[in-house]
């Protein structure tokens, strides 16, 4: 039966003594309580929270002053791991903008598709994809187009260094004509000083579309409202405290801030006043280990690839690990062998938790000192969750799908009602998809998913979608994908593909998706068959696809795709 959509707008009072009412108000704190404290490290430029705060009203004031963008309306961000990012972030929403955050790796036409549903009237992007954007961009409602580099917040010097070597060495900036397009550094530096006018915002308000996906391939915008996204930042708190203090004091972030884990990570740190180095290239092992000597991190935010990955890198078991006080794990399933190996290189044990974009994401975490590898540990505070089969809520260790009622939980998907309806119970709890089991301790235990979502690297990939780009192959007759164990990305894609040809090989059509998916979405196996298993009805039963016996893969030497 088709559930009861949350109103979104509440934030528990005994959690919120601040009073916050929408993030720039977290914002407006934090600025006035550590003025000086380190803010967003990246590529050597530290910002602090008062020139944070003086970065993101210039950009609001330039929103307000020279553009018709109003409150409500979208603004896309497609920035890697840049100290850019929290000034547009926190700029826009000072304009009552909502905030698109979109994946710097999308392919042009992923591009397209999320700019036109989410009905984005504004772009943020790094000049490396400007070239993407060049290609679809007049297919799309966007009227204002903000280019960014490397250095634009640097001095003269280090900018001009950076970006030089950015473009013509690395060669990383292809050529791209966007007529019109915006300076950031030039739209920042106009109304540096000034302050933008006030706008009224409420706690329901839409603050975040975060896009997801569907077993349908259809991606959607989660509508994160600003009680969400506060309420997961204060519950997520009030877990990480439990560390002790002093977490928040040099926190390392390689995950992109586009997804939703570092996103809310984020701005828990903000909260306390917290200090956020940004990775923007966890795959550049050797860069990434150089920048992690510069540092005494208290705490470290990854996922089983990037703890698997650095644990392999010689450089990075010398690294000095006693400032580390707490590890978090979240994106996709800890291994055992990841989270012994972590704790035996840094001594620090890793806590896992479980989320989802529409939770903002925090559902369950382990607590520290009473960690259960395995599980995904108790509830955040207000989170009630349920474990139910046709209904009804099973009993100790009886399997059924994790259904979610709290504060966090999104107010629905952006302009799809009946995916609304159909994603929440009649009384009102979240379906989150995923089969658990509560434990006679009470840890909750994932086991099964109920939907054919595949996770790379803690990244959602959807079989529909890589289905659908596979079938447009003129040699192929029909294809399906499923996700088998890979120790290095937790899971890979494989694809299953009935040929009209024989010369059609496994690179050819790797080489076809790479043009057109994602990187991490491209299949890594492909096996050709004579024919797909198919229901009665002609339904291809992917579950018959899938060995779950089939051994992980071998670790490779380099991350895959976690940015």
């Amino acid at each position: 039966m088709d559930g009861q959509i949350p109103a979104a707008d509440t934030i528990p009072v005994d959690i919120n003594p601040q009073g916050f009412e929408t993030i720039p108000d977290v914002l407006a704190c934090a600025v006035a309580q550590y003025p000086d404290n380190p803010a967003f490290t990246s590529f050597g430029r530290t910002l602090c929270y008062a020139e944070l705060g003086q970065l993101a009203q210039a950009f609001a004031l330039y929103l307000q002053r020279e553009t018709d963008l109003k409150p409500g309306d979208r603004i896309a961000i497609q920035l890697p791991n840049l100290i850019q990012y929290p000034v547009v972030l926190y700029g826009a929403m000072l304009a009552g903008l909502v905030v698109v955050n979109t994946n710097p790796l999308y392919t042009a036409s992923e591009m397209q598709h999320q700019f036109n549903d989410s009905g984005a009237r504004a772009l943020i992007i790094h000049k490396s994809m400007a070239h993407k954007a060049d290609q679809i961009l007049a297919s799309t409602a966007i009227d204002y187009t903000f280019v960014t580099q490397v250095g634009d917040l640097h001095d003269f010097v280090k900018r001009t260094l950076l970006n030089a070597a950015v473009k013509y060495l690395k060669r990383m900036e292809p050529k791209y004509h966007l007529p019109g397009a915006i300076p950031l550094r030039s739209a920042l530096l106009k109304y540096m000083g000034g302050k933008p006018d006030p706008v009224t915002r409420v706690r329901g308000d839409i603050a975040v579309l975060q896009y997801t996906g569907g077993t349908t391939g259809v991606s959607k915008g989660a509508m994160l409202t600003h009680a969400n996204l506060i309420s997961n930042m204060l519950q997520g708190q009030k877990r990480i405290d439990e560390s002790g203090s002093g977490w928040q004091r040099q926190l390392i972030l390689p995950l992109p801030l586009y997804h939703i884990y570092a996103f809310t990570i984020a701005q828990a740190s903000l909260i306390s006043g917290g200090h956020i180095v940004l990775i923007p290239n966890p795959r550049d092992l050797d860069g990434f280990v150089k920048e992690l000597s510069n540092w005494q991190p208290s705490t470290f935010i990854g996922l089983n690839t990037l703890f698997v990955a650095l644990c392999n890198h010689e450089r990075f078991r010398a690294l000095d690990f006693s400032a580390l006080q707490v590890t978090f794990s979240g994106g996709m399933a800890l291994t055992h062998a990841a989270a012994d190996q972590w704790h035996q290189v840094t001594g620090c044990q890793v806590v896992e938790g479980y989320g989802l974009t529409e939770t903002a994401p925090a559902v369950c975490m382990n607590r520290v000192g009473a960690l259960q590898i395995g599980s995904i540990g108790f509830p955040v505070i207000h989170t009630d969750v349920r474990i139910l089969q046709e209904g009804v809520e099973q009993p100790v260790e009886q399997p059924g799908e994790l259904c979610v009622k709290g504060p966090q939980v999104m107010r629905g998907y952006w302009q799809r009602e009946e995916d609304t309806r159909e994603s929440f119970t009649a009384d009102g709890y979240f379906r989150t998809g995923d089969i658990a089991v509560r434990q006679a301790d009470g840890y909750i235990r994932i086991v099964d998913r109920a939907k054919d979502m595949i996770i790379v690297s803690g990244f959602n990939v959807y079989p529909n979608e890589v289905e659908d780009v596979v079938s447009l192959h003129p040699d192929v007759l029909e294809c399906a994908a499923v996700g088998i164990p890979d120790h290095n990305s937790g899971e890979a894609v494989k694809l299953f593909v009935v040929a009209k040809a024989t010369e059609l090989n496994r690179e050819l059509l790797r080489d076809w998706c790479k043009e057109r998916l994602t990187r991490y979405k491209v299949p890594k196996h492909v096996e050709f068959v004579a024919e797909l298993p198919k229901s009665n009805v002609g339904k291809i039963l992917r579950r018959a696809l899938r060995t779950p016996a089939a051994e992980p893969q071998p670790a490779e030497k380099q991350l895959e795709e976690v940015s």
